[in-house]
Parts: C-alpha cells; sequence; structure tokens
C-alpha cells in the first residue's frame, strides 16, 4: 500500500501532521498504521482519519467538513479546484491559533511545517523586511525572537514555499 501523496502537504510524516497509529480510521474504518492528527473541521468529533481517506476526499465528502480553512485560499483568488485539493484532500497542521494556507503565484503554496532556526537567521532583505511588516515586529524584537526560538514552541513559525518561484514564505503564530 503506497503512502499517498500531497501535493501542497508534501512530507506530512516529516511535519507531525500524520503519525504512525494503530488506530482504525472513523471514515474506512480500516487501520492502516497512519492517522493525520491536525483534525478536521466538522459538526461531528472526528479524531482519526488516515491519509487515504484525506487524499481521496472521501473523509470530506462522509463527514461535510475541511482540513483548513479554506477563507485564505478564497480571499486570495485561487481557482476553487486548488481551494478544494488544498481544504479537503490535504492534512492540515496544528497551530496555535487559526491556521492560515499561504499562496503566491497564483496556487496554494507547499506546507513544510515548522522554520528551521537556521532558516529564520539568514532571513535577510526584501524577504525580511517582508516579515517584519506583516508581524509588525522591530528587528530587536525580532533578534530576541530567534534568541528563544523553538521549533514546537509557543511561538510558531510555519514555512511554506511557492511550488513556482520557490519563494518561502514564513507565517507566525503564537499561544
Amino acid at each position: 500500500m503506497d503512502f499517498p501523496l500531497f501535493t501542497y502537504h508534501p512530507n506530512p510524516l516529516a511535519t507531525g501532521a500524520v503519525v504512525a497509529s494503530d488506530a482504525s480510521c472513523q471514515c474506512c474504518g480500516k487501520a492502516r498504521g497512519f492517522i493525520c492528527i491536525a483534525g478536521m473541521y466538522c459538526v461531528e468529533n472526528i479524531d482519526a482519519i488516515c491519509p487515504w481517506c484525506v487524499a481521496d476526499g472521501s473523509a470530506a465528502d462522509k463527514f461535510n467538513g475541511h482540513f483548513v480553512d479554506d477563507y485564505p485560499l478564497l480571499e486570495a483568488g485561487l481557482d476553487i479546484a486548488i481551494v478544494k485539493e488544498v481544504a479537503e484532500r490535504t492534512p492540515g497542521y496544528i497551530s496555535w491559533q487559526q491556521e492560515v494556507w499561504q499562496s503566491h503565484c497564483n496556487d496554494a503554496c507547499e506546507f513544510h511545517g515548522d522554520a528551521e532556526l537556521a532558516e529564520l537567521q539568514a532571513l535577510q532583505g526584501e524577504s525580511l523586511e517582508e516579515f517584519l511588516s506583516e508581524y509588525m515586529l522591530d528587528r530587536d524584537f525580532w533578534q530576541k525572537i530567534l534568541s528563544g526560538y523553538q521549533k514546537g514552541g509557543d511561538l510558531a513559525i510555519y514555512k511554506f514555499q511557492c511550488r513556482h518561484c520557490h519563494k518561502v514564505i514564513f507565517t507566525m503564530d503564537c499561544n
């Protein structure tokens, strides 16, 4: 059984969105060895969906739900097919507040999980200025953030990458 491929979340095992588990999927009823842990936005309390039921859209159809908020992608004017693929057929990610899937070049970006400290330390020029402006940070506070940053910490910085121009976009969230 081949692990499903996700265009917009290329390595959900590495990001922690999918974990090994003996749980049975609440959609197909099978214990396939993996579940998506980011959950699902729907009426029912769903906490065990296998990646295969995410990938083929059966979980979104069965429970009339989404794995990520589609609003930011709709607001970005993306094609509805792209929005549906991300929201209904891509594992989401766990965030402190509300996840916001990024877009660039008229497409959704790939999600690559928590940023590495070295990536954040290397951020400079226009990319750094855009990030600081987006989150209303000054350079001194940015340095304080870097001095205490830990992947999976109370301050989360997520990495997205454009599938076309490969621009990296970081987003920040905290508890």
